[in-house]
């Protein structure tokens, strides 16, 4: 069984298995890429076959799966680089296998639940998050005018690119759902002379997002909150949520837009930056879901538009950033790894171990698989905005100069 899964998983280069006991097993057609990979112990292969998407983690996690001469990128690219999610291949098929389909749909995330999946995930130090993401710490996903440009580029250019879809003008009152460490809602200050409500609900976060306004002098205009974005009251001109929407989960998409409706301006303007899947939405990957992001849930273009038009909320701009996040990945599993002993030294060697993994499958995930990022703009009322998207230019080259 396990010689038939990955005959029909690795369908090009060669992949070497040796197996426990010391006998070994090459899958694939044969030329490049090659790896070998070695499996420790029995127990290991029945897990495998059983829930492939979470036991191939777990054992990289525990040193039960061994990477010979390459990286755990390197495996993930060969398995899921020749089982593209466009190519509707029989691979596609048995890389699902373990997935519960129906966990996304009936799990609630009430406010007591968030708090601790945030906390799981958030709150286990800003110094492991200081050792990758760029100087100004966002931690999603970049915007790649060129490839080639470096990190803290790319993040600067996605706030300015953010911040024209916002349409801003001095003194909004802009409610930032999901302000991380507080970077985006300094910067819509500073470009852009407004007024930032951000939110979350991580205690690390809040306070250094709260010291850097202080820090910047604006702590009266840029303020930052340890709450549920259920529990917000009053009207905002602008809101803008980046990075938040994946941790809602689908019971509550009607929830969470009927909410930012209630709190938007009659003529406002709404820009949510998320994680969303091609084609229709899936179970969460069992990996993600119980060892870094708890109650996550991936939404599709068809579960945005569902939970939109019942609130009437008009979708008035959509892209679709296809790779951004595989560069941005790509960055961040670079630095982790530059600064792989620092890691350990704060966790331990599993801890990293666990993080390559994750970082590893984010890249494949947005590279072959079924991720990508969505930038949804939305207004209450068709006359908030330009007819025409030329503001969006104008505006977005003048952040990019103020920034």
């Amino acid at each position: 069984m396990i010689d038939r899964l990955l005959a029909t998983l690795i369908g090009k280069g060669r992949l070497t298995v040796i197996l426990p006991g010391g006998g070994s097993k090459t899958f694939g057609p044969g030329g490049e890429p090659s790896l070998t990979v070695r499996v420790t112990d029995r127990k290991t292969m029945f897990q495998l076959l059983r829930n492939p998407r979470l036991a191939i983690g777990e054992a990289y996690m525990d040193g039960r799966v061994v990477i010979e001469d390459g990286t755990i990128l390197d495996l993930l690219q060969l398995v899921v680089g020749a089982n593209r999610w466009e190519d509707k291949g029989g691979g596609r098929k048995a890389l699902s296998k373990g997935k519960n389909r129906w966990k996304s749909l009936f799990r609630r995330n009430a406010v007591r639940q968030s708090r601790k999946n945030v906390a799981h995930h958030y709150d286990i130090g800003n110094d492991l998050y200081r050792l990758f993401l760029d100087d100004d710490l966002q931690y999603s996903c970049a915007y790649f005018t060129d490839p080639r440009n470096g990190l803290e580029q790319a993040q600067s250019d996605k706030k300015a690119h953010i911040a024209a879809k916002l349409y801003l003008k001095p003194g909004q009152r802009v409610l930032d759902i999901g302000c991380g460490w507080g970077g985006t809602a300094l910067y819509l200050n500073r470009v852009a002379d407004v007024d930032v409500l951000g939110v979350t609900l991580s205690e690390q976060q809040l306070k250094v997002a709260r010291a850097r306004a202080e820090e910047a002098g604006v702590a009266d205009r840029v303020t930052f909150e340890l709450v549920d974005y259920r529990s917000i009251e009053g009207r905002f001109d602008r809101i803008v949520s980046i990075g938040m929407f994946e941790h809602v989960g689908a019971a509550h998409f009607d929830e969470f837009f009927a909410k930012c409706r209630e709190l938007l301006a009659d003529d406002g303007v709404m820009l949510l930056h998320t994680i969303g899947k091609y084609g229709k939405a899936a179970a969460p990957d069992p990996f993600t879901d119980k060892w870094i992001f708890p109650g996550y849930h991936l939404p599709s273009l068809s579960q945005l538009a569902a939970s939109t038009e019942k609130v009437k909320l008009i979708t008035s701009d959509f892209e679709l950033l296809r790779l951004h996040y595989a560069y941005t990945l790509r960055h961040w599993l670079e630095r982790a790894t530059k600064n792989r002993d620092e890691i350990v030294a704060l966790h331990d060697e599993r801890f990293f171990r666990m993080w390559e993994f994750y970082l590893a499958g984010g890249i494949v995930g947005f590279e072959h698989g079924a991720m990508c990022n969505f930038q949804a703009q939305y207004i209450r009322d068709r006359n908030a905005l330009p007819i025409t998207r030329d503001y969006l230019a104008e505006a977005e080259d003048r952040y990019r100069r103020l920034g």
